[in-house]
């Protein structure tokens, strides 16, 4: 697929990665996922709501630019790693716009200038992410229950937490949550299990809610997707790259042909990938009637395909490529968190053999 951004999209894209080589280069983002407790830069995320990414996906009114926009800024993103729960903001900053009353309009204002972190909490299952109904109690005025792999909970200023009643807000008490730190393998991302006995207040009925959690997982999934290429993209890039640097037999690895081959492999998936994230980012954006089958197919094609590449990467480095000291795993490693998240691979493999 031939896909061009247009002008203003195609600056938006350029100028995301010029800020984030300068201010999120791979050495200083490891060093903030690797020894700071939320594993990003809080700095750096005003940085951002003062730019207004946060408001990506909202209305041109409230300074959105669209999922075309959104994909193109989640694709840089990946190709630096990029650490915390950005994907999951711009999620609850939509959601939030799509509620109604002066509370919820008070947190998208915050939350989409970077001034608070607000996320959605809607797994109950530690052992499966995917969508089900929520078990999750909201009863005179106050949410009961457990939500488990939330994205930076310990650290949000307010959750929208999926209950049996609805969306409801729930702002941090005074105390903080009563969350347990929850051990991943990919130290970009914090996950919390957070425990509610907590006053809340509902944004959206049931059925208000329903539409507004599946947009959210539509445009979680795209997210996901677009970041996973960018992923795929960088470690395609660093594994080729120290081929050429790495002799053997006096030679550059990248002159033998059976790594060739395997290059050739990992492009093929890169921008099959690229295919499928822009078309549906494209579809997203123009309303098409299939956008939701193609944000699937994205989702479903990426995750395999840049655990491939990742994995590939991690081969063309040799033994090094395992070490901490270099780079390919942290690219392997938030591949599979999102390959996991936003939808699991089997469960948009299975959506999109529905929606064809």
């Amino acid at each position: 697929m031939q896909f061009d951004l247009d002008e203003d999209r195609a600056l938006l894209k350029s100028s995301t990665r010029e800020l984030l080589e300068k201010e999120s280069a791979l050495p200083d983002a490891r060093a903030v996922m690797e020894e700071t407790a939320e594993g990003y830069s809080k700095g750096l995320y005003a940085q951002l709501g003062e730019l207004g990414y946060p408001g990506l996906l909202l209305s041109e009114e409230d300074g959105g630019m669209g999922p075309l926009a959104f994909v193109a800024v989640l694709h840089e993103m990946g190709r630096m790693a990029f650490p915390g729960p950005f994907l999951d903001l711009v999620i609850a900053a939509r959601a939030l716009a799509a509620c109604e009353g002066d509370l919820a309009a008070t947190w998208k204002a915050r939350a989409a200038a970077g001034e608070a972190l607000v996320v959605l909490a809607c797994s109950e299952n530690p052992a499966d992410a995917d969508p089900a109904a929520p078990a999750v109690r909201f009863a005179d005025g106050k949410v009961i229950g457990t939500k488990t792999f939330v994205p930076s909970g310990a650290f949000a200023d307010a959750l929208l937490v999926e209950t049996d009643a609805g969306l409801v807000l729930v702002e941090r008490p005074g105390a903080g949550w009563n969350a347990k730190a929850l051990d991943t393998i990919d130290h970009a991302q914090r996950f919390a299990e957070i425990t509610f006995d907590d006053a809340g207040e509902l944004l959206a009925d049931r059925n208000a809610a329903g539409a507004i959690l599946a947009d959210a997982r539509r445009c979680g999934a795209l997210g996901a997707a677009a970041t996973m290429l960018g992923l795929m993209e960088r470690a395609m890039e660093m594994g080729v790259e120290y081929t050429m640097e790495r002799q053997a037999f006096g030679a550059p690895l990248a002159s033998f042909q059976a790594l060739q081959h395997r290059a050739a492999d990992m492009l093929l998936r890169t921008e099959s990938t690229r295919s499928a994230v822009y078309r549906a980012g494209w579809a997203l954006e123009t309303e098409q009637a299939n956008a939701d089958y193609l944000i699937s197919v994205a989702k479903a094609y990426a995750g395999p395909a840049g655990r491939s590449v990742c994995g590939e990467s991690i081969q063309f480095h040799g033994g090094v490529g395992f070490t901490w000291e270099y780079d390919p795993h942290v690219y392997l490693k938030r591949m599979k968190t999102l390959e996991l998240f936003h939808g699991s691979t089997r469960y948009h493999t299975n959506a999109a053999h529905d929606g064809g």
